[in-house]
């Protein structure tokens, strides 16, 4: 196949353009800056290179403005915004005005989108959920439209935490909970909806391959934990103690609207879909999955 990827300089994106370069696929990355590799695109100046997108099988698009880099301010929550919804609406009207248009558009969205659900569990018909990241997964979601109704078979992979030993949250939690501070956010109650690297880039190359599956899919494990669970799982994979407990009053002192959101939001997510097509994850149990992640 011939691919258009965007967001290859990330964790996801460069290891999924590996993989597909691997399997003999030719892997195109979508660039914002001129002169770059690539099929240039930027939806900031409005620029983008549609005689080099011609003719592409499928586009994966994984690029967003991280959602954890800091602390949301109001420039914070619009780059957010901007660069997921803005940046997919003129992505997908510009691949939608090509002549021949790619047959598959993966793109991405999160988990974010159910909101702070409680323990209820979340499939991919259930509505969406209140709050900034759920406002805005669902108007990601929505601005790829103008490529589904050009005929472009649109899969949106509602992603959960991935987990990589080579980047993302993992490694950034390690140091801790090697010296034993391991901690529970708030009372651990709530549910958080994970995926390893590996099963992630499996879930994506089926969305390329399977004709038959479309809009909404939850890029998740079928086993989601508490963070409580979570948190003594990753101390036992590491062989460390995790008595310790960040009150939620301190993480929304130190970080605001993030914490609710992020930290705190319960999203029990179930992949119905994948489930129904029979899909097999190679890491679906926590436990497991940290043994490998660990022991590499």
């Amino acid at each position: 196949m011939r691919i258009l990827v965007s967001g290859t300089s990330g964790l996801v994106g460069g290891a999924l353009r590996a993989k597909l370069e691997a399997r003999g696929d030719a892997v195109v990355p979508l660039v914002r800056r001129s002169g770059a590799v690539g099929v240039l695109w930027d939806a900031e100046s409005g620029r983008f290179d549609g005689a080099a997108a011609e003719g592409f099988d499928a586009v994966v698009h994984l690029a967003g403005e991280s959602v954890a880099a800091g602390r949301w301010s109001d420039q914070r929550r619009a780059a957010i915004r901007d660069s997921r919804v803005a940046g997919t609406r003129f992505l997908a009207e510009h691949l939608a005005a090509l002549e021949r248009p790619p047959m598959t558009l993966v793109c991405a969205s999160a988990v974010g989108f159910y909101g702070d659900a409680g323990d209820a569990e979340c499939i991919e018909t259930s509505p969406r959920g209140r709050g900034f990241l759920a406002d805005v997964c669902g108007d990601w979601e929505g601005a790829s439209e103008p490529a589904a109704a050009r005929g472009v078979r649109v899969v949106i992979p509602r992603i959960g935490l991935v987990l990589a030993g080579e980047g993302g949250l993992l490694p950034r939690m390690l140091p801790a909970f090697k010296l034993g501070l391991g901690a529970q956010l708030g009372d651990g109650r709530q549910w958080m909806s994970w995926i390893t690297l590996v099963d992630l880039l499996c879930v994506i190359e089926r969305a390329l391959a399977d004709d038959t599956m479309r809009g909404p899919v939850n890029a998740v494990a079928p086993e989601p934990v508490t963070n409580a669970v979570f948190t003594a799982t990753l101390a036992r994979a590491l062989r460390r103690p995790a008595y310790l407990t960040v009150p939620a009053f301190l993480l929304r002192a130190t970080l605001g609207e993030m914490a609710n959101e992020m930290l705190l939001a319960s999203a029990r997510v179930i992949p119905a879909k994948l489930r129904e097509a029979g899909f097999r994850f190679e890491h679906p149990r926590l436990d497991s999955a940290l043994d490998v992640l660990m022991n590499r």
